[in-house]
């Protein structure tokens, strides 16, 4: 082959793509270096307004994180101390996929478990109740029919148990969507009587030790390190602020998990591996997949995946720019995290929130921080991949 022509067939348009490529990273960096101050503006309005005290924002991908910044004060006392990046934080709902939904996929994994187990295997209180049609899976999505019920401060768990027994399904199994902690309160139980283990043990066991999440926990240590939450007008620090779960002795499914900013972008860059994190593997590439896929429900309106959130009611934190199959979750204490794999891209948000009213105004301030973090640090993936060229 003539050297114009292999220049031409060739090299041209390798050398394109990596024209294309450093275009792209220039580009990216001048924004990133330009659209940062808005991401400051956003969490200084948010303190302006008293909607939150004061929060930190981290970003990151797969490899590193490209943005963290601590804001505001760790607590609504005027004297409180500034707050710091590794500020503990009460993350709420989020325990729900930081430690409840993996330690189920991890069991199911291992084979001790099955997703399409019926929850009448591992809860027989439930049998010949209604609940036969209800399966692990739908309470990891929830599908189950089941709603919220108050729990007995004698015997949390098997008041727990006892009003799902007796409570009547509502609509049909697996097409209605109800978001309800009772589901993970129940996965939790299911943790401990598939395993002998609490949830809090396996979860710290399986994921938190190896990942090196070494501030993530159901009861934080450095108290003094943690935000303040605001629960019956008293303020608390390193307690859960989820009164069901304070009842279930603060460790529970659906909430009472404390963790870093630092240690939650250490378990989204796992999730962005495919289970790995700095050659440490805590869940296959398959499981990973199973988790995140897409789950129908309410007609296709719907759609969450196994514990995660995709596209439903409570995906504020998705934003703008994130692609259809990214997934997060959100925390009624004002934590948020979004992940997009198609950008490779992921965005945490952990307040300490004052105002629990303005649920709106909190949304928006979720989303309008994860459309930042597209635009600004979203260069999808492919920007990064050389083209390849076989030898014909």
């Amino acid at each position: 082959m003539r050297l114009n022509t292999y220049f031409r067939v060739r090299l041209r348009p390798l050398l394109s793509s990596i024209c294309g490529c450093l275009l792209a990273i220039f580009l990216a960096t001048a924004c990133r270096a330009a659209d940062q101050p808005r991401i400051d503006s956003l969490m200084n309005e948010a303190m302006g307004r008293n909607l939150i005290a004061g929060g930190v924002v981290l970003i990151g991908n797969r490899d590193k994180i490209l943005f963290e910044k601590a804001y505001g004060r760790l607590s609504p006392f005027p004297d409180a101390p500034p707050m710091a990046a590794d500020a503990i934080f009460d993350v709420a709902s989020l325990t729900k996929v930081i430690a409840t939904t993996p330690s189920i996929l991890k069991l199911a994994e291992e084979g001790r478990i099955s997703l399409l187990d019926p929850v009448t295997r591992w809860f027989p209180e439930l049998a010949g109740k209604g609940k036969d049609a209800v399966l692990v899976m739908n309470l990891l999505t929830h599908t189950s029919g089941l709603d919220d019920i108050p729990l007995s401060s004698v015997n949390p768990m098997q008041s727990a148990i006892e009003g799902a027994a007796a409570q009547k399904l509502k609509g049909e199994v697996g097409s209605r969507f109800r978001y309800a902690d009772l589901n993970f309160i129940l996965l939790a139980e299911l943790v401990r009587r598939a395993t002998g283990a609490p949830l809090d043990l396996y979860a710290q066991v399986s994921f938190y030790r190896p990942l090196g999440m070494a501030d993530t926990a159901f009861h934080p240590k450095e108290t003094g390190r943690c935000s303040g939450t605001i629960s019956d007008e008293r303020v608390l620090f390193g307690e859960p602020q989820d009164y069901l779960c304070r009842q279930l002795g603060g460790v529970a499914g659906h909430a009472g998990l404390f963790a870093t900013a630092r240690d939650l972008s250490r378990f989204c860059r796992m999730m962005l591996s495919g289970g790995t994190l700095e050659g440490r593997r805590v869940l296959a590439q398959r499981t990973v997949d199973q988790m995140t896929a897409p789950y129908f429900s309410r007609g296709g309106t719907v759609v969450r995946g196994l514990g995660w959130d995709i596209s439903s009611p409570f995906s504020a934190p998705r934003g703008q720019g994130f692609s259809r199959v990214s997934f997060g979750h959100t925390g009624y204490s004002g934590s948020s995290i979004w992940i997009d794999p198609a950008t490779d891209t992921f965005v945490i948000l952990l307040t300490s929130r004052l105002e629990y009213k303005k649920v709106h105004e909190i949304n928006k301030l979720r989303g309008d921080i994860s459309t930042l973090a597209a635009q600004i640090f979203g260069i999808p993936v492919e920007f990064g991949d050389m083209a390849r060229f076989n030898d014909e």
